[in-house]
């Protein structure tokens, strides 16, 4: 029995299985013909001139590609960013023994050398094998390799491995930091190439003027020849320089052929080198994030103190940035005006920086400090922070003792001495400047770098980020304590005293109908100040409120009391103007017949808001407030007062002992509180035009159930405006004392807009139009009131009285109007006799003309009545 055939399918899977066995044979078993015609496919043009040794590729893109293909088909390597940064095992690339390697033809080297560097990313090793394989490749006696860095403008060359031999390791060629040699654009021979991006091949060094010789002195080497080129990237940038010195073999010149294979391998090189450096930079990448990441959690972790962020901050950015110094300074907020800030000794204008508080940490200490006066003084002297804060520049300096703009000096409070600084603004979310931070002295020795410019402004992001939250919250905490205080000074002085409850409490409480409370014609000016409060008593007692929803005595006695003493000593929004509202709720509850549509609950809320609805009244009315752009203005968009009165009947409500709803379920108090707003807030005459129309058509549709709750919110609404003009309806005598005291509040208000905003108040504010009284009344009557009463009239016959009270005072004022323009008309004729005939006589159509300005200025008034002004708001 034969042996059975493997079918190309079984080869194939197993080459796919064993890959290192498939490298292995195809580097050593593929001939000449196969590997030109896998480049011809793969890279769709050839690789290799016509003298059978590697010529050059048309592009960096198709050396790429091969690359690109090399790797797929000869590693397998692969892995994420994060498990080759933290360093997982990677699978070697195993290299030939250099005896294995000479017995290779120069096609079967280049790949070799070429797979050698194909899968390195370490940028170092890559380096060193570059190296390596350039001196097998061109038998060169010592090997260097230079990296640009810098920006545009600065642009240099760092050694990364200097002199590497063929016995060298990479821990033996690897230059650090503090070594590495920096060489500059344009000097030298590897400047000259890197600047000129020309090839150099020197067959003499010592007859090169562009050679160094003291290099050879120092270390003893004979330079003879040296072959020097540019690495450059994809887009024709240079990125690198390699150079060769002493050819092993021959006459020790490097030859054009060398030239050629150094100049290929190169192009190679130079793709891997991109490939390492863009590695290197993803790397870096990913762990100055994961930093910031660390900082970000630290800093909002920690807002409850400035400065146990700053602790935070400045501990994570010293790991961050390796510097061996870290200082911040937090500016100090001042209001505009001739602030004098005192620091360190010395007095700063507002137009000077001035710092609030600094923090200070070094790296040996570890531990973040509070700079001493030597300190503060060092860094007033140097002035960089100064600078750096009113300009929002950042500062570089890479040699600090040598500088010119700036004396750094030396820091006698810690004995530190500055080499290199980097200075930054700290910026808060409004663009702001709130604080500086300075690193001192990077620890590399090296100045700082672009690099670490831009780590250095992502930290300073976050630390604005902490700063300002962490000042918002101890503002916040600042505030929230300034409110308590202020909570519990009203507490104690705006409610009343244990004594005033007590002696309310004991006083007698006369009956409802002794106080008159029923009658639509009260007049409380008989009534002393103590006679008011028990009257309001009487009130919530004859309605059964006290007992119905449980307020303890005393809770009421005090509330009343509270309220009271919250009112100012206004000519008319006053503690009587709100006692009187509250007494016309009453009669139209108990008398009016309102009791059967409205529920007790409602009326609890009804006569509470009564009796606060006015509460805190400055004399001065919401359009007064938004022209002097007052602070209440600022808190409340619209119905400035009213929203003003509601907030400080709940602040009253909330004072302790002072919450006559306390008994309330869950639902009656948020029940109750929305109503009480809703109340208050429609003594907005504002609001009352806008709702009276749906309320007048209700009534003519004959609504007399009110169920639903906007139609009860509406009902609620226009008792309130009822209530709150009351005073209109009162028989003339109290209407009239009433007027007058209404008339006085708005001229005061008048001379105010006359004297503090310079403005010309409207004529019912005037003080020089207080004749024309009478007929503002009037216009006020027929624009507000009669409306609102004659509907209620309508609703409700045993409400007729209001409407009643009302034409009987538009009888009155309409007399004194027409008192007032005859006055007016026997004044003019007077003064017409002294005049000229011509000059006296009036025409019919002159009078005709005078009548209708009579006439349209009622009209105006009228209007001017009910879009701006009523005369209780």
């Amino acid at each position: 029995m034969g042996e059975r055939k493997l079918t190309r399918e079984e080869v194939a899977k197993f080459l796919e299985n064993d890959q290192q066995f498939a490298e292995e044979y195809f580097s050593t078993k593929a001939t000449s013909h196969m590997v030109d015609k896998w480049i011809t496919k793969h890279g769709k043009d050839g690789a290799w001139s016509s003298d059978g040794t590697p010529g050059p590729l048309e592009s960096t893109e198709k050396g790429a590609a091969i690359l690109k293909h090399f790797r797929k088909s000869m590693s397998g390597a692969g892995g994420s960013l994060k498990s080759l940064i933290s360093g997982s095992p990677k699978p070697k690339t195993l290299r030939r023994s250099r005896t294995v390697l000479k017995e290779m033809n120069e096609k079967e080297l280049f790949m070799e050398l070429i797979r050698d560097i194909a899968n390195e990313l370490d940028i170092s090793t890559l380096s060193h094998k570059i190296l390596m394989n350039v001196s097998f490749l061109t038998n060169g006696d010592r090997c260097s390799l230079f990296l640009v860095r810098g920006g545009k403008d600065n642009r240099y060359l760092v050694s990364k491995l200097f002199d590497v031999n063929e016995n060298s390791t990479l821990e033996e060629s690897i230059h650090s930091q503090e070594d590495e040699i920096r060489i500059p654009f344009g000097k030298g021979i590897v400047g000259h190439v890197a600047l000129t991006k020309e090839t150099v091949n020197i067959k003499n060094a010592y007859e090169d003027p562009r050679f160094n010789r003291e290099i050879d002195k120092k270390t003893g080497y004979r330079t003879h020849s040296i072959l020097c080129m540019p690495i450059c990237s994809h887009e024709g940038d240079v990125i690198g320089v390699a150079q060769i010195i002493n050819k092993i073999s021959g006459d020790h010149e490097f030859t054009h052929k060398d030239e050629q294979v150094f100049k290929n391998y190169l192009t190679f090189c130079g793709i891997g080198l991109m490939n390492a450096q863009l590695f290197e930079m993803s790397v870096q990448e990913y762990k100055r994030n994961q930093m910031l990441l660390q900082l970000a959690r630290g800093i909002f972790e920690e807002q409850s103190s400035l400065d146990g962020v700053v602790q935070k901050m400045l501990t994570e950015a010293i790991t961050l940035l390796k510097c061996e110094r870290i200082l911040m300074f937090i500016l100090e907020e001042h209001e505009e005006g001739m602030t004098l800030f005192e620091r360190m000794g010395k007095k700063f204008h507002k137009e000077e920086v001035a710092f609030l508080t600094a923090f200070d940490l070094c790296a040996k200490d570890k531990e973040v400090k509070k700079p001493g006066y030597a300190t503060m003084e060092w860094s007033a002297k140097n002035g960089i922070a100064k600078h750096v804060a009113t300009t929002g520049e950042t500062l570089n300096i890479e040699d600090a003792e040598n500088d010119t703009r700036f004396k750094v000096g030396f820091d006698e409070g810690t004995g530190f001495s500055t080499q290199n600084l980097l200075c930054m603004p700290i910026y808060n979310s409004e663009h702001k400047v709130v604080g500086v931070a300075q690193l001192l002295n990077k620890i590399s020795g090296q100045p700082f770098q672009d690099k670490d410019v831009n780590v250095f402004e992502a930290f300073a992001i976050f630390c604005g980020l902490g700063i300002h939250n962490t000042t918002m919250y101890e503002n916040a905490c600042k505030l929230m304590a300034k409110q308590a205080v202020a909570l519990e000074v009203l507490s104690y002085h705006a409610t009343a005293q244990p004594e005033e409850t007590d002696k309310l409490k004991k006083m007698e409480i006369k009956s409802a109908e002794e106080f008159n409370l029923y009658s639509f014609k009260f007049d409380d000016l008989s009534l002393p100040e103590d006679g008011t409060l028990t009257a309001s008593v009487r009130m919530f007692q004859e309605c059964d409120l006290i007992n119905k929803f449980h307020v303890p005595y005393d809770v009421m006695c005090r509330w009343l009391l509270s309220v009271k003493k919250n009112y100012r000593n206004v000519t008319y929004h006053n503690w009587r103007h709100a006692f009187n509202v509250a007494q016309t709720m009453f009669a139209m509850v108990k008398s009016g017949g309102m009791d059967v549509v409205i529920s007790d609950l409602e009326v609890f809320a009804l006569l509470v808001a009564c009796f606060c609805h006015d509460l805190d009244h400055r004399g001065t009315n919401n359009a007064y407030q938004q022209k002097s752009e007052s602070p209440l203005s600022t808190l409340y968009g619209t119905s400035t007062m009213e929203h003003h009165h509601f907030d400080h009947c709940i602040m009253i409500l909330n004072s302790e002992g002072n919450n006559v709803f306390q008994s309330l379920s869950g639902s009656e108090y948020r029940s109750c509180i929305k109503m009480l707003e809703s109340a208050i807030l429609s003594t907005d005459l504002a609001l009352y035009f806008k709702k009276r129309g749906d309320f007048t058509s209700l009534v003519k549709d004959g609504e007399k159930r009110w169920h639903e709750p906007t139609k009860r919110d509406l009902l609620r609404g226009m008792m309130m405006t009822a209530c709150d003009v009351s005073a209109i309806t009162k028989p003339w005598e109290i209407q009239r004392r009433v007027a007058e005291l209404v008339a006085g509040e708005f001229f005061e208000q008048g001379d105010l807009e006359k004297m503090q905003l310079g403005q010309q108040p409207i004529a019912m504010m005037d003080r020089e139009k207080k004749d024309e009284l009478p007929k503002m009344q009037v216009g006020f009557i027929d624009a507000i009131c009669m409306p609102v009463y004659k509907t209620f009239a309508d609703l409700e016959p045993l409400l007729n009285p209001l409407f009643e009270g009302v034409i009987n005072n538009r009888k009155n004022w309409e007399g004194l109007a027409v008192k007032y323009d005859q006055l007016v008309s026997q004044q003019d004729d007077k003064g017409n006799t002294k005049s000229t005939k011509e000059e006296g006589k009036l025409t019919t159509s002159s009078k005709s003309a005078a009548l209708q300005q009579e006439r349209s200025e009622e009209r105006r008034v009228g209007k001017e009545c009910r879009s701006r002004w009523s005369p209780y708001h």
